[in-house]
């Protein structure tokens, strides 16, 4: 199965004061994946079209004073460039602040059919200004592509 994308209702417990959400879910035959391990297959070695895209980001951000790479890995590391903020079995919260928005991604994963399970990513935004919402409107026609390509990733072993 392909990811699909779900409806997100605000507000979120892992950003309360966000203001705008997408979610994409995986249904994964078998069972037994912690979201750590599915975060880390998805996000933690995307393939190379995707590093170059965020190379590039990088380099276009940089320039209005946009940071450029993630902030250090706090009390739970990073997987990926993404720093951990929470962790348990059935869902994982990466993301940072910044001065032109806010962000968060989660992965959760859930029981689904009796041989099956739910691998759901969710990113949650909060925009604090214009330049936020122009970022948000640049970055969005790659976002619908990137993140249902990397939520794949977590169907097979780690790339």
């Amino acid at each position: 199965m392909k990811p699909r994308p779900v409806t997100v209702l605000l507000p979120s417990p892992h950003l309360p004061d966000a203001d705008w959400a997408d979610r994409f879910e995986l249904a994964l035959n078998g069972k037994g994946l912690t979201a750590v391990e599915a975060a880390e297959r998805s996000l933690g070695n995307s393939p190379a079209w995707v590093r170059t895209l965020l190379q590039l980001r990088n380099r276009m951000v940089s320039v209005v004073g946009l940071k450029s790479e993630a902030p250090s890995p706090g009390k739970f590391g990073l997987i990926g460039p993404f720093p951990v903020l929470s962790r348990s079995d059935d869902e994982v919260v990466l993301g940072f602040n910044d001065a032109h928005l806010d962000f968060r991604i989660v992965v959760d994963v859930r029981a689904g059919s009796a041989v099956n399970q739910i691998i759901g990513m969710t990113t949650l935004i909060r925009r604090h200004n214009t330049l936020g919402r122009v970022y948000l409107a640049a970055v969005m026609p790659f976002h619908k592509v990137i993140v249902p390509t990397l939520l794949a990733g977590a169907a097979g072993p780690p790339r």
